[in-house]
């Protein structure tokens, strides 16, 4: 509590210029604070009536949580994107056509929302690429149970850096939390505290910068996209020990694509890809995925990235180089 309190006391030195909101497209639409805030309904849980916790006070928790962590950094205001609006209408506007409803008659929430929240004066160049610290955050009320009473509900929240080049995201396990469960918003803040506060810049850049180093030949990233593709149909025994991969075929054919074609990341005229090249052919595939498993899958690429990288230190070690 004494830390939502000191947190509190903290106005958001969020500067006026926005986040660029191009680091998901998939089925999702950009939309603002303000209209989340003035034009959506709060689901309640069904059984108790009690209100879950919004997408406003997500958004605004980890902003003033990273105001406060980074207080002498220029901060962004948050780019929001959602999808899967959910559409209601008044009582009163009850067996009314939908097509002749009002705009005060009908309500809406949105099911999945996303957000992130740029810190532009930290970056980086890598192999060429502009790397700025971000902080974000993804909600998806198809996680909740909603027709019982109210529980624990879940959030997810990175802090990582997105690329200049592409928008894309490159978030590690150690900057990502993919299960954050809380009843309160001071509970959001302490979970986003930690994360924030425990999260190693310098050693997250020089693991990228080490990406740039380590090259795939035309038939090694032929072969790790056959077991990319193998990964999903393995018995569940022989994926226990492997780093599990989470991006669907046609995120693995969108690589294959973008390898030749990618202006920005496909390969050398002899085939070469540097693995922090083939990082960014898997994170911006992702940018098709659904809200629920955008982190999750942009986490998979970079744990995946980092096995084929010690795969080459160690020959023999990476399932996805034998």
């Amino acid at each position: 509590m004494e830390l939502e309190n000191e947190i509190a006391r903290l106005e958001p030195v969020l500067m006026n210029e926005v986040s660029d909101d191009n680091f998901i497209v998939s089925n999702t639409t950009p939309v603002s604070l303000y209209s989340l805030r003035k034009e959506c309904i709060i689901p309640n849980f069904a059984k108790d009536n009690e209100s879950t916790i919004s997408h406003t006070e997500f958004i605004e928790a980890i902003a003033e949580t990273v105001a406060h962590v980074f207080q002498n950094e220029a901060i962004l205001a948050p780019a929001i994107r959602v999808s899967h609006p959910i559409r209601g209408r008044i009582p009163e506007a009850m067996g009314k056509p939908a097509r002749s409803l009002l705009a005060h008659e009908r309500t809406l929430y949105y099911e999945r929302m996303a957000f992130s929240i740029e810190i532009p004066s930290i970056r980086e160049n890598i192999n060429g690429n502009n790397l700025s610290l971000t902080v974000g955050g993804v909600r998806a009320y198809n996680m909740e149970n909603l027709y019982s009473r109210k529980s624990l509900e879940r959030f997810k929240i990175f802090i990582g850096f997105k690329n200049f080049v592409c928008t894309n995201f490159c978030v590690s396990t150690d900057g990502f939390l993919d299960d954050l469960r809380v009843s309160k918003t001071h509970e959001l803040i302490e979970g986003a505290y930690h994360l924030l506060a425990d999260f190693n810049v310098v050693q997250e850049l020089d693991n990228l910068r080490a990406l740039g180093k380590y090259n795939l030949n035309e038939s090694q990233f032929a072969q790790v996209i056959g077991k990319m593709k193998m990964y999903a149909h393995l018995p569940k025994g022989m994926q226990q020990h492997i780093t599990p991969m989470t991006l669907g075929d046609s995120q693995i054919s969108a690589m294959v694509k973008a390898y030749y074609q990618d202006e920005n990341f496909r390969a050398e005229h002899d085939g070469n890809i540097n693995l922090f090249d083939f990082y960014n052919l898997g994170t911006g595939a992702n940018k098709s995925s659904y809200i629920d498993s955008f982190l999750d899958r942009t986490v998979s690429m970079l744990s995946l990235s980092n096995n084929l990288m010690n795969g080459m230190r160690v020959p023999g070690s990476s399932w996805y180089l034998r």
